[in-house]
């Protein structure tokens, strides 16, 4: 026996039949919403002076990770923190003898290389 399913949207602002779900984002949310034409229209219009005003985010980004972060990890590009460690305490900088090594002493190894 074969089964038919029918999927039919219901424009979520009027309840008549809408013709698409837009999706948009805020506040770091996403959304989808269900429109006809006319309520569609409606809200492109209302947002397109912010669009045309903000900047496109793309990759991560746009995926919903922060924005205004720089992640640091180690990496086989990275120095290794023991040489960089004993570079600092050979330099007399300040450097823990254990733990997360100060941004500005991996700086000063770089600027020294």
């Amino acid at each position: 026996m074969a089964q038919r399913v029918v999927v039919t949207l219901s424009d979520d602002i009027d309840g008549g039949e809408a013709a698409e779900t837009v999706a948009f984002g805020l506040d770091g949310k996403m959304y989808e919403i269900d429109l006809n034409d006319a309520n569609a229209k409606k809200l492109r219009k209302a947002l397109a002076p912010y669009l045309a005003a903000g900047r496109k985010l793309t990759g991560k980004a746009a995926a919903g990770a922060a924005v205004n972060t720089v992640a640091y990890k180690h990496t086989a590009l990275a120095p290794d923190p023991a040489a960089v460690r004993a570079w600092a305490q050979s330099n007399k900088m300040d450097v823990p003898a254990r733990g997360r090594i100060p941004k500005r002493v991996y700086e000063a190894f770089r600027a020294a290389s």
